[in-house]
Formats: C-alpha cells, sequence, structure tokens
C-alpha cells in the first residue's frame, strides 16, 4: 500500500504506476508447464522460447517414486542467465517409495532470467531407473 502525497489517501498502485501485489510484472504472460506422469523416461517442463521476449522461471516443481534399484540422478535447469543449475535427486530402492526430496518445490523470487531473448528455460529430471512408475516435472514462469 501507498499513500498519494497529496490527498494522503492509500492505495494499492505504488507511486511508479506498477501493482505491487501483482503476480507477474506489467505486461507479462504467465506460463505453466508439465512433464505429465513418465515411467522411467526422462521428465522436462519448459518455458518456452517466444521471439523478441525474454523466459523467466519463477518456480518448479518435482515429484517421484523409486526404481528396483536405489540410485542418485541430477535434475537440470538449463537456459538460464549464468548457466545451468543442478540438484541432486536421491531415488530409492523400493517402487512405492517417494524419491528425496519429495516433493521437491522451489520459488525464485527474483524469478531466474533465461541466458538472452528467445531462449527456453527447461527443467529436466532424466529417467530414475527399471522400476520406477511415476515421475513429474512442473515449471512455472513468464515471458516479458
Amino acid at each position: 500500500m501507498s499513500t498519494d502525497p497529496i490527498s494522503g489517501t492509500r492505495s494499492r498502485v505504488a507511486p511508479d504506476g506498477s501493482l505491487p501485489w501483482a503476480p507477474f510484472p506489467f505486461g507479462a504472460t504467465p506460463v505453466n508447464s508439465t512433464s505429465g506422469n513418465v515411467a522411467n523416461a526422462q521428465a522436462q517442463a519448459s518455458i518456452a522460447a517466444v521471439a523478441g521476449k525474454t523466459s523467466y522461471l519463477s518456480g518448479f516443481s518435482m515429484s517421484a517414486l523409486g526404481a528396483t534399484a536405489g540410485s542418485t540422478v541430477t535434475l537440470t535447469i538449463a537456459g538460464l542467465a549464468g548457466g545451468s543449475r543442478t540438484l541432486l535427486v536421491i531415488v530409492p530402492a523400493g517402487v512405492t517409495t517417494p524419491v528425496n526430496p519429495f516433493p521437491l518445490i522451489e520459488k525464485f523470487d527474483p524469478p531466474l532470467a533465461a541466458s538472452a531473448p528467445n531462449t527456453a528455460i527447461t527443467v529436466t529430471l532424466p529417467a530414475l531407473g527399471a522400476g520406477n512408475t511415476n515421475a513429474m516435472v512442473n515449471a512455472e514462469g513468464f515471458q516479458l
């Protein structure tokens, strides 16, 4: 909330004209993407490339179950300014046991920008191994 310096009334509009409570910057196009559920296959969600616009990742989530044999895999976020980011995911032995961490939910404030305009941002979880029946990733962000 801001206060108008002349009338003294309170307003949700900031002095610069922005809406401080808005979930996206003015003019942004919200984007959500999901890999859907996959079984022992790569799960990937993307904030697509758009000509003349920059993609931003404001968060992602990942959930999955284990596999016949335990392992570790690397979740990768690619297409970011400054390079890719990686996170270690522990895949337990046991096809009904959740991976660690479960679920993985990350929010970025400020959102992470793509490395350049017209560049996609992808969140990729590799195949988790034989016996895996459920894995998914979701990405949320915007293009501006």
